[in-house]
């Protein structure tokens, strides 16, 4: 196996072209107007992430089941309170653990989107595997929600070689798993257009990075990350363009933490010219 610094000039460019960012989608203007869209999401991750690493200790699935029994219905809550919708990334096994909250979900108007079928890793899977739980999570979802889903994010933000070709067979509008600009662009597949709208993550705007699992690491005050997202939030205001959000209910949903999203909506909407919109609708915009 010959090492990076070995490869011909068509090696290492074929990596890189593989998958990369297109024309840039961001909209002369949101809709009614608006100055800056807001598109807030959670993985509902759940129990998924220690079950896809065989960890079946009651306590680490318990601070997933967290996810479900406390902070779904806290989450739910406030976006209620102010009549904003979100996109829910759901592994398929966690929509199997918790139907009731895809219903809770799609009853109040949010969107419910794929992200694998146990949090997998699916630059790990074998030949055909990721293929295969991709097809088999889309029907799941479709069954739990009488809806197909039409965008995903990858577990982890992972892209195997075999990703995007996936998402073009399942007819997907938009991925959100990449990070090549702040805006909305299209994904090309070895130079050529897909037509596939790109919803761009950063972990800059994730809460799991500033709260993490691991009692090892430190965690950040929330306010600290609620001054990182309004920061964030006035920058995309600044330019016209996309504040995108990544949360996640087991995460963001504890009562000292959930402050930081309160807090941020409550920025935003001392704001006039918002457009608050689901992934789906912010992807259907920018590709008319």
């Amino acid at each position: 196996m010959t090492q990076p610094w070995e490869w011909d000039e068509p090696t290492w460019r074929g990596h890189v072209q593989r998958v990369r960012a297109g024309r840039s989608l961001k909209p002369e203007s949101w809709p009614g107007g608006a100055r800056v869209a807001v598109a807030l999401s959670f993985d509902a991750d759940q129990e998924t992430i220690p079950l896809r690493d065989a960890d079946l200790s009651p306590c680490r699935l318990s601070q997933g089941e967290y996810g479900s029994r406390t902070a779904v219905p806290r989450v739910l809550r406030l976006l209620a309170e102010h009549g904003i919708p979100a996109t829910f990334f759901v592994p398929a096994v966690s929509g199997l653990l918790h139907p009731e909250d895809l219903r809770l979900f799609v009853d109040a108007g949010h969107e419910v989107a794929l992200h694998g079928w146990i949090h997998e890793r699916n630059t790990d899977l074998p030949p055909g595997v990721e293929r295969e739980l991709a097809l088999r999570s889309a029907d799941t979802l479709e069954r739990l929600t009488g809806r197909r889903p039409v965008g995903l994010r990858t577990p982890s933000w992972d892209f195997s070689a075999d990703t995007l070709s996936i998402v073009r067979e399942l007819g997907l509008a938009y991925d959100s798993s990449l990070m090549a600009d702040d805006e909305p662009y299209e994904l090309l597949a070895d130079g050529q257009p897909t037509g596939v709208v790109e919803i761009p993550v950063e972990w800059i705007r994730d809460d799991a990075p500033f709260f993490p699992r691991d009692p090892t690491r430190p965690n950040l005050a929330p306010r600290d990350v609620l001054r990182l997202w309004c920061d964030e939030f006035d920058g995309a205001h600044a330019e016209g363009g996309l504040f995108q959000l990544t949360m996640h209910p087991h995460v963001i949903g504890h009562r000292g933490r959930l402050v930081a999203l309160r807090e941020l909506i409550g920025h935003v909407l001392g704001h006039q010219d918002v457009w608050w919109a689901t992934h789906a609708e912010v992807a259907a915009w920018v590709s008319r």
